[in-house]
């Protein structure tokens, strides 16, 4: 398994390309936290603190799938470089005005949100055309839904490292010029440099005229609603069990799980229908959430979070198998970008059923929520298995000969288009 991982990594511009991805992605993963924490050190309450995160995050939402629509349209170095710089220049004004007057925070938490570079599906764009083999493309994928668990794991303790060794302030600003440079080594590498999207035709939905990546997003959503509510119903198990570390016992176990689940997914070559394999993976995904709601001792409990997080890492790279086959031509980079929009959306409105569902019933019910998003993800792509199978009305093909060209062992990508 390491041995797979390792060759992959070995393949010319891999290594740099994860890397800078991730490097680029940390203002993403952690800005909500860094401002908080910025926020509370200037002297202002949770309520202010939450409504910036909450800004920055919804302003992030938004700018994602435009500005994958842009790169998809002018190639990635003229758009993700400028969006970079711009995005930690809105920090950087957040850190040096500060949260008085309120106006000008807002601004710049909204100029930094909307600008975040589309990293992620910048990168799964540029995976086919590096790797070359699907097998490879698709246990690239695999490592890059693990590689997302360990940047959010290890982002948030980054911050407050940067909190510990200089201010909140300080951890803004060292955060996003780390993030202004990994975008810097994506776009200046010669992949990202040739990269070209195919044709496209021009219609103002883009990538959203696709059924098949409809009834994706829709499910996935609801796959966000039940991480973001497990974060809420974490803290209040955390609280019954008088201990804050519990919170960050159970968050590892979750990542732990994850990166189980993923290392041995790609490990291997999968055959078979991608959209049929992410019906079972998300079945199982949900299957996993029920038995957090019976909230056991410390030990159990965090057994059990290893187990419910074991299956998320392969739907993630299962689905971007299918984003790549739905994307309509020449939008695969704003088709991955609305995967990300829809998660993060789907996260907050967890965090918001959740909270109330913890007022209410105690722990058990928040842990509820994540089983009862779970459960509503399956159902979204049971309703829509013939359209996310490539059948139309009367059995006519949706997805594109161009986005499955092979159609053998593992579907053919349309991402890796070269200039």
């Amino acid at each position: 398994m390491a041995a797979g991982y390792g060759e992959l990594l070995r393949a010319r511009h891999a290594a740099r390309l994860l890397c800078g991805t991730l490097v680029g992605r940390l203002p993403s993963a952690t800005g909500h936290i860094a401002i908080v924490l910025f926020v509370r050190s200037e002297g202002g309450g949770y309520a202010l603190a939450g409504a910036l995160a909450a800004v920055y995050g919804l302003a992030t939402a938004v700018g994602q799938p435009l500005l994958g629509r842009a790169v998809d349209l002018y190639g990635q170095p003229r758009v993700m470089l400028p969006a970079a710089v711009l995005s930690g220049i809105g920090m950087t004004a957040l850190a040096v005005v500060g949260t008085d007057p309120l106006l000008p925070a807002y601004a710049a938490v909204v100029v930094a949100g909307m600008c975040t570079p589309p990293l992620e599906g910048g990168l799964r764009a540029l995976w086919p055309g590096v790797l070359g083999r699907e097998d490879r493309v698709h246990a690239a994928y695999a490592l890059d839904a693990v590689a997302q668990e360990v940047m959010f794991t290890a982002g948030p303790l980054l911050v407050t490292v940067f909190v510990a060794w200089w201010s909140p302030g300080a951890a803004l600003l060292v955060i996003n010029v780390l993030g202004v440079l990994g975008a810097l080594s994506v776009v200046v590498s010669e992949p990202s440099r040739r990269w070209r999207s195919a044709p496209r035709e021009a219609h103002w939905l883009g990538a959203l005229r696709s059924p098949g990546l409809l009834a994706l997003l829709g499910s996935f959503l609801f796959v966000g609603v039940a991480l973001g509510s497990i974060t809420v119903a974490a803290v209040a198990y955390a609280d019954d069990h008088g201990r804050e570390s519990v919170y960050g016992w159970l968050m590892a176990a979750l990542g732990l799980g994850a990166l189980i689940g993923g290392a041995v997914y790609g490990a291997r070559r999968w055959a078979g229908e991608p959209e049929r394999r992410l019906r079972v993976l998300v079945g199982l995904l949900a299957l996993g959430y029920l038995p957090l709601s019976l909230t056991p001792g410390v030990a159990a409990m965090t057994g059990l979070a290893v187990v419910s997080g074991v299956f998320l890492a392969p739907a993630l790279a299962c689905a971007f198998v299918v984003v790549d086959r739905h994307a309509p031509p020449g939008t695969v980079t704003e088709a991955f970008s609305w995967l990300v929009t829809v998660f993060g959306v789907g996260a907050a409105l967890g965090t918001g059923v959740a909270g109330p569902a913890v007022e209410w019933g105690g722990t058990a019910p928040g842990f509820r929520v994540a089983g009862a998003g779970g459960a509503a993800a399956l159902l979204v792509l049971l309703a829509t298995a013939r359209v996310l199978n490539g059948r139309g009305r009367r059995g006519v093909p949706v997805v594109s000969s161009e986005n499955d060209r092979n159609g053998a062992v593992e579907p053919g990508f349309s991402a890796g288009h070269q200039a």
